[in-house]
């Protein structure tokens, strides 16, 4: 059982940035792929981007690429999504997401691939 949990979820406005990290504490964390994923009011959850096991690839949805971030440490068993130039659109619930890492992908997108899920962090962005 891995235990995903996020944080750094707040209220911000239009245009600020803001950081979210997601811990997800054991041995085995350098083995996951990890995932953010959202969902807003109303709206079904939706991909955000994804992280190989070991930091070498990432993937973005399109309509975030440019202002979106992943990242992980590793050593801190710890992901973070950056995210820049914010907009109202943006507010949601973030999840992160861990899911076992197999030989053939080096990410997932869907949330079926993903294992463990945190309960979310409350994104507010106004204008």
């Amino acid at each position: 059982q891995v235990h995903v949990r996020e944080s750094g979820g707040r209220l911000v406005q239009a245009g600020d940035s803001l950081r979210l990290s997601c811990v997800a504490p054991g041995r085995t964390f350098s083995s996951y792929i990890m995932g953010w994923f959202r969902q807003a009011p109303g709206k079904e959850r939706e991909f955000v981007a994804t992280i190989s096991w070991n930091g070498g690839s990432t993937y973005y949805a399109d309509s975030l690429k440019g202002r979106f971030t992943i990242s992980r440490d590793n050593a801190k068993y710890t992901v973070y999504l950056q995210m820049t130039s914010l907009k109202p659109e943006d507010t949601a619930v973030y999840y992160c997401a861990a899911g076992e890492s197999t030989p053939s992908a080096a990410f997932f997108v869907l949330e079926d691939d993903y294992d463990y899920w945190g309960p979310g962090t409350q994104v507010t962005v106004s204008s």
